[in-house]
């Protein structure tokens, strides 16, 4: 088979995301890293070139020099990752489109909710395929929890506690990583909120099947003199009927990456933890409690086809991540990828967002999660 060529705008020197993309797209062998406008600095992103081993001529110093060559070019790239700051994430996703290469784009889809909105005119109005990394709904027991759940192992859902802690925010803001997160102008409206807040509630939306319809949003900026959220809790109504808590936070001290979801529901609940992501626990309404095993001989098409290895070969984040740039490869190829998070998706992350924000800085209370354009 044929690989397909990805090209890469961000992930220049001293990024943190840009090598895991390039990692997680090429695990399988169904697609190389070729070219890339890495940094806005023609010297950092010829260096970055040459770091991921590509034809140093393929190493642009803008996405606009990236797309005319590249169109052009008989060996083209197939497809553009946009791995930036989101400030960038509409205009080049825009330019991208426009050209007629498909895209994945790192998550959230943009900065703000109108840029989500007319990303997705943009996206409908392209036809090409469009996904975003919500890189937790590609762990195989995370797929294997919604699996369940949609047969009916927990009966109807009652209770959604979704958490995401980390403590590298507690202190002033310091280096690349740190920088563009607390400012406005690139990460957003949101902080915290924009950059794990979604992980959690797309998390929560993806494993119940469930969307949710209202929020009560209590948002703030704890370390004195920033900007943008760094602390949140959320409650959360569902279109069942269930309740929910969302509580996401980057100055909770000793924390690293706690991302955890459990879900209850009348006959049963199920218990899943990132940093342990190789089981989770299913509690059964008669007291049983069971764990289910990355490697199960029980587990359903999606976790067996999103597995790699035997049971007892731990699979982790580079794998999950692989798993939606899998997904995208199948989408390029005219086959179905209905488990990769898209446009919608975006969307409705960029409202979850704006309404929590708007909600919390006025202290509406319970606050209706209304998608323009549905």
């Amino acid at each position: 088979m044929t690989k397909l060529k990805m090209a890469m705008v961000g992930g220049g020197p001293g990024a943190f995301i840009g090598p895991v993309h390039r990692i997680a797209a090429e695990l399988d062998g169904r697609i190389a890293l070729a070219a890339g406008a890495f940094s806005s600095d023609a010297a950092r992103s010829k260096e970055a070139g040459e770091r991921y081993r590509i034809d140093a001529a393929r190493a642009y110093s803008d996405l606009n020099a990236l797309i005319a060559a590249e169109t052009q070019r008989p060996d083209g790239v197939d497809f553009l990752a946009i791995v930036t700051p989101n400030h960038l994430h509409l205009p080049a996703a825009r330019a991208a489109l426009k050209a007629g290469l498909p895209v994945i784009s790192d998550k959230p889809a943009t900065a703000t909710l109108n840029e989500a909105l007319e990303l997705r005119r943009i996206v409908r109005a392209a036809g090409k395929p469009y996904a975003l990394t919500y890189t937790y709904s590609g762990y195989p027991l995370v797929r294997e929890a919604r699996a369940r759940i949609a047969a009916g192992a927990l009966g109807t859902v009652r209770k959604v506690v979704v958490e995401y802690p980390q403590g590298w925010l507690a202190a002033e803001a310091t280096g690349k990583q740190a920088e563009w997160r607390v400012d406005p102008a690139r990460s957003g409206l949101g902080g915290c909120i924009g950059d794990i807040g979604v992980h959690a509630f797309h998390l929560a939306e993806f494993v119940t099947g469930l969307t949710v319809t209202e929020l009560l949003a209590d948002l703030a900026a704890v370390v004195p003199g920033r900007l943008l959220d760094d602390d949140c809790t959320v409650l959360l109504r569902f279109d069942n009927g269930a309740r929910g808590v969302l509580m996401a936070s980057q100055i909770s001290v000793g924390e690293r990456n706690g991302l955890r979801l459990r879900v209850y529901g009348e006959r049963g609940g199920i218990d899943w933890r990132q940093e342990s992501p190789n089981s989770f626990v299913l509690h059964h309404g008669d007291g049983r409690t069971e764990i289910v095993k990355a490697g199960d001989a029980t587990l359903g098409p999606d976790a067996q086809a999103a597995s790699r290895t035997p049971g007892g070969h731990p699979e982790g984040y580079l794998e999950a991540f692989a798993n939606l740039y899998a997904d995208f490869a199948k989408l390029l190829r005219g086959e179905a990828a209905p488990l990769l998070p898209g446009i919608d998706d975006g969307v409705r992350s960029m409202a979850f967002i704006a309404t929590a924000v708007e909600a919390s800085r006025s202290g509406a209370g319970w606050t209706p999660l209304l998608i323009p354009g549905e």
